[in-house]
């Protein structure tokens, strides 16, 4: 059973003893026009179709719990939600441009946000955010499935930090790499031009560290050097490398300035 057969079998074996919300959910499957086979789902009625029949929907649907109602039987008659592990998507198709304004204006009297599409000659109220769509099954009173949702959310969301991070971590490992092999090739090129001889002795002194640790990073390095040094004036000392290499391939090294 899919999640949207999951929601609609629990919404439809809900019952209210409450005549008005009775009239208000089947007046929406209704209009709306049930896919779903109610008598089935086991669900109990103690009006019929005659007792709303020329009854503009908005006089069933003053009330707060009337108007869960008609967006039960709503949802019921023509609604779906994707597979929450997939995606958040919830949507009632609706037969008119009217009946899709009137449910979207239900939906925001809650405070959810809900849009509206035409496609394929049909007129879409959809829900898109996770947080919204977790409220509108509240709001119908869809406890158990609106749990479930909620669990596989958690899951999805903790799953989607973790790669996160790992995706972080991984770009700052592969940025302190690239860094680090960008040095090298400096120091590398001072060595066999000028000579690292001529340089000052606590670049000397960074531009071994590097060398001996080329995956290291700078917090790391800046803990051999003698005395220590933090990880801003290790960075300073690799610019100051990194800009006499660059003088040097451009023919405009003057040792003075060093």
């Amino acid at each position: 059973m899919s999640f949207s057969q999951e929601v609609r079998v629990e919404l439809a074996n809900k019952y209210t003893k409450s005549r008005e919300c009775q009239k208000a959910e089947l007046c929406a499957c209704l209009l709306i026009g049930s896919r779903f086979d109610l008598a089935q789902a086991g669900k109990k009625f103690s009006v019929s179709p005659e007792d709303i029949e020329g009854i503009p929907a908005g006089e069933l649907t003053k009330k707060p719990a009337q108007k869960k109602a008609f967006l039960r039987g709503a949802f019921i008659g023509a609604g779906s939600i994707s597979d929450p592990e997939k995606g958040y998507h919830l949507e009632i198709i609706c037969e008119s441009e009217e009946l899709s304004g009137f449910v979207k204006g239900l939906i925001q009297d809650f405070e959810i946000t809900a849009h509206t599409v035409k496609r394929n000659g049909k007129f879409i109220v959809y829900i898109k955010d996770g947080d919204d769509i977790a409220d509108f099954l509240r709001c119908v009173e869809a406890s158990s499935c609106l749990m479930k949702f909620e669990n596989i959310r958690i899951v999805r969301e903790m799953r989607g930090s973790v790669n996160r991070q790992v995706n972080c971590e991984t770009a700052n490992i592969n940025k302190t790499v690239a860094a680090a092999d960008r040095r090298i090739r400096d120091i590398e090129l001072i060595e066999h031009t000028i000579g690292l001889e001529n340089l000052d002795e606590s670049l000397r002194e960074v531009c071994a560290a590097r060398m001996e640790n080329p995956d290291i990073s700078l917090e790391e390095l800046g803990r051999i050097l003698v005395p220590p040094l933090g990880k801003s004036g290790v960075n300073h000392r690799l610019r100051k490398i990194g800009d006499i290499a660059e003088k040097i391939r451009r023919n405009e090294y003057d040792q003075k300035e060093y």
